[in-house]
Order: structure tokens, then sequence, then C-alpha cells
């Protein structure tokens, strides 16, 4: 085996860990996988006999291309959108494929990465690669163009950010699928009451229709107001599918036999407390489906 050969042989090993930064860092499955390719192809071409911890290279060397992406994505917006829901990774609800599993471990549940959403490209890469990889400090300043003590700040703020939210669901998956089951229940029967039992008071529903939309992104927020949108959008005849959206209970719904939207649920303390919609019928069409039997959009 020569070096080449040698050198692909590790980049495979680590290309689950690879992925798994570049969806933290970019939102997006499909982006992900740009970004290890485009890393692959840069390390194929490097020198590596001077590297002694080639993990951590290529880590650094996903880290870049990922930030470079995120960057020239907010870039080609003409304005910032005022919420982003990223690409869900949606599974079969009896379990998450085996190639979703190193993406989605500690709980990268959709409502944390709308939070990283937020966080401008050097806050978010530095947060994502030492709070959920760590990589220490030293080693993220260089990418980001920052001292340590600069990108331990980026870090610190983005902390301090995602701990304002509620991200983190309870750790029972089929108590999670009961609450859900129950406010689908009530949307479908129109029942106020029932989903007002079933949402947190404080319950933020977010849904991101795109830039095309007349209302680019919506944000919801109070028990009353979302039980109102749920039997509204109850009443437009939606086909519903139960799945898991990145680990935790979703829906995917269908109009008329066309994608409409795919959604995630956390649920904290036996309540819903945020729902996270992807309406965006371009970024739709572009999802892999192919876990529950659908295609992206039609």
């Amino acid at each position: 085996m020569n070096d080449r050969d040698l050198l692909a042989e590790r980049f495979d090993e680590q290309r689950g860990r690879l992925r798994s930064v570049a969806y933290r860092v970019l939102g997006s499955l499909s982006e992900a996988d740009d970004a290890v390719q485009e890393a692959w192809l840069r390390v194929s071409r490097a020198d590596t006999s001077e590297v002694e911890r080639l993990d951590a290279w290529l880590t650094t060397v996903v880290a870049r291309v990922s930030l470079n992406m995120l960057r020239s994505r907010n870039v080609r917006r003409e304005e910032p959108l005022d919420l982003r829901v990223p690409d869900p990774i949606v599974d079969r609800p009896d379990g998450t494929q085996p190639e979703h599993e190193a993406v989605l471990a500690d709980s990268v549940g959709l409502a944390l990465l709308v939070v990283l959403e937020t966080l401008s490209p050097a806050e978010r890469l530095a947060f994502v690669l030492h709070d959920m990889f760590a990589v220490p400090f030293d080693e993220i300043a260089p990418i980001v163009d920052r001292s340590p003590d600069a990108a331990r700040q980026l870090a610190s703020r983005a902390r301090r950010r995602v701990q304002g939210w509620d991200t983190v669901p309870d750790a029972d998956l089929d108590e999670q699928r009961e609450v859900v089951d129950a406010f689908l229940a009530a949307a479908r029967d129109g029942d106020f009451e029932r989903l007002l039992e079933v949402l947190d008071p404080d319950v933020v529903l977010r849904a991101d229709f795109g830039p095309l939309a007349p209302t680019t992104a919506r944000e919801v927020r109070g028990a009353e107001a979302v039980a109102g949108q749920a039997r509204f959008y109850s009443r437009l005849g939606l086909e519903q599918h139960l799945v898991l959206v990145n680990g935790a209970p979703g829906m995917v719904t269908l109009r008329d036999g066309e994608l409409f939207s795919v959604g995630g649920f956390t649920v904290r303390g036996g309540r819903i407390v945020a729902m996270d919609i992807l309406a965006d019928p371009a970024r739709l069409a572009r999802l892999d489906l192919s876990a529950v039997g659908l295609s992206g959009g039609g």
C-alpha cells in the first residue's frame, strides 16, 4: 500500500467524524458532504509527512472548508434571514440509520441547530469545535484568524446564546412521542384546550418558508398563539407522516401528494417547548427523504 492509499484509508476511517463536524457548522447534510469531499481533495494534494496527529489535522481542514462555505452562503444572501431552520435529518420513526448516528451523536437536535444559525460564522465554528469536539483553542485560533484568547471569547459568547434556549429534549424518546402524538391528535380534532395541555406556556414555533415567500420566516411564541396556528394548519388537509427528525419526534407533511414541510419537536418536562418547521420549497426539494420512502419536493 503506497502513501496515498494509506492516507485515503485513514481519511475514510475519519469520514463519519468529519461529516459530523461539517454538519454542525453548516446545518446541511448535503453541504457537509460537499465540505468533506473538498477537504479530501485538499488533503490528497498536501504533503502530510510532517503531520503528527492526522485526525486533528483532518478536522482542521474540514473546519476551514466548512467555515469558508458558511461565510460564502451568508455573502450570497441579498438580505439576512430573520430565521433559518437548518436542513433536517429525517429517519423512520423506528430508528436512526447507521450513517446518521455519528452525525447526530450528542443530541444535535434541530432546535440547537436553529440557535447555531443565529451565531456569526466564527462564533459557530469556535463553539462547535471546542464544545462538541474538544478541539483546543490554540488549534481553533488560526482557523478563525484570532488569538487563542479571542477564540475562547467567541465560544463563550456562543455558549451563552445556546444556554439561553431550550434545545435539549427529555431523555425518553417514547415519552416524547406520546406528547407529540397527543399534540397532533388535538390539532386534528381542533381541541384548543387539549393543545394547551401539551404546549409549554412559552413554546416557540419557528417556520422557515424561504426567501421568496411573502413572509420569509415566521416565529410564533406562547401556547395560545401556537395552538391557534396548529388549528389553522389542521384545516389544510395535510397528510402527516410521523418520523424522526434529528433523532427526535417529527413529521413530514404532504399537500396534494407533494412535500409541504418537515418539522421537528423539542419536548422538555413532558411538554412541547419548540417546534421547528422547514417549508422552503427549494430546500425541501433537495432533502434526502429516501429513509422514509419519500422524495424531496416531489
